[in-house]
């Protein structure tokens, strides 16, 4: 026997319209018994609030049991007991009350009286023991299926949290390094960086419990980096980011393109100044975001450095915001690296 703390049947309007329907079919058998419409009517109405009522109360001894739809020995004796004396209760008040309303009861019948009612009515409570034991079954299955669905779900965003989380200290790692080299030659700039730093670390903690945000937040974190990384290279750095209004309302994986533009921004020619061009357009459901920078994929970092694991964080990521929806490309188009993504739909929260 299993455990359940759950009302019966599953829908209150379900078991109205089922009652309502079962009364009905009840008249027309009265109908077809006494061959009196008004005589059947009349029957129906009187025992009417008795079978509901013992209905009602064998579903709250159900409840207060706890079968949840398995028919199993306890259960089937339950549901014979209660069916039995149900029945045999409504037997005996209509073997009352027929005489006291003129009602005779029609030759010709199989059993006695008595013994014809009481057998109908203990299919019926069996009937509604079925459809209780039923009803709990399926609200069982239900919950189970919830309670799978949120533990799935928890893991999903404990994962992704902890991606998410791994971002923040690999970026702090990389600007306090240029930071603690600008402090040596140029104080009042290393100064304007960790003041820029200061904003973007701000924008971090305050999406540090999302896991998807818009495309304008996001590109409001993409931006704010991208003016440290100025302040730190100054001239040498050239970054444009051009983002279709249609773009900046859809919903996107936090902190999922900086990242990619970090790896731009570190990878671009050493020798030269460096440019990166961040673009996102909208293709019907899904996003296409262009990353651009000068360099060569030759200079790409190894897995194991703070670039590579950057990288690693963004594909594990994809797989889990975008299970086969996405799709990442690097590749060298002349004197540019090129990195394509295509976010198709909504990512998954994991909520």
């Amino acid at each position: 026997m299993h455990r359940l703390e759950h009302s019966y049947p599953a829908s209150r309007g379900l078991r109205l319209a089922g009652w309502a329907a079962f009364f009905v079919a009840d008249l027309v058998v009265r109908i077809f018994i006494y061959h009196d419409p008004l005589d059947a009517l009349a029957l129906t109405v009187a025992l009417a609030p008795l079978i509901a009522g013992q209905a009602v109360g064998i579903a709250a001894i159900y409840r207060r049991l706890g079968f949840v739809g398995g028919l199993d020995a306890p259960a089937l004796g339950w549901l014979l007991v209660l069916s039995g004396a149900a029945g045999g209760v409504v037997a005996l008040v209509a073997d009352v009350a027929r005489p006291a309303m003129g009602i005779a009861m029609p030759e010709g019948l199989l059993l006695s009286p008595m013994l014809s009612v009481g057998f109908y009515y203990c299919l019926v409570y069996a009937c509604w023991s079925l459809a209780c034991f039923w009803a709990a079954a399926e609200r069982a299955r239900r919950a189970e299926e919830r309670r799978a669905a949120q533990a799935e779900a928890d893991a999903l965003r404990a994962e992704l949290q902890r991606l998410r989380l791994q971002l923040d200290p690999h970026f702090l790692l990389n600007a306090l390094n240029g930071i603690a080299e600008e402090f040596r030659g140029d104080p009042a700039a290393a100064a304007d960086t960790l003041g820029e730093l200061t904003l973007f670390l701000r924008h971090s903690l305050t999406a540090m419990d999302r896991l998807v945000m818009s495309v304008d937040e996001e590109v409001e974190a993409v931006s704010a980096y991208l003016e440290v990384q100025r302040a730190r290279f100054g001239d040498g750095l050239s970054a444009t980011v051009d983002v279709e209004t249609a773009a900046l309302g859809r919903g996107i994986a936090g902190f999922l393109l900086q990242p990619l533009v970090e790896n731009a921004v570190e990878h671009g020619r050493r020798n030269a100044p460096r440019r990166v061009e961040l673009a996102i357009r909208v293709e019907g459901p899904a996003l296409r975001v262009a990353i651009r920078n000068t360099g060569r994929l030759s200079e790409a970092a190894p897995a194991g450095s703070r670039t590579g694991i950057g990288l690693a964080n963004v594909r594990a990521r994809l797989a889990l915001h975008y299970p086969g929806r996405h799709h990442l490309t690097l590749e060298q188009e002349g004197d540019d690296v090129a990195a394509t993504l295509v976010l198709e739909g909504e990512p998954i929260s994991g909520s």
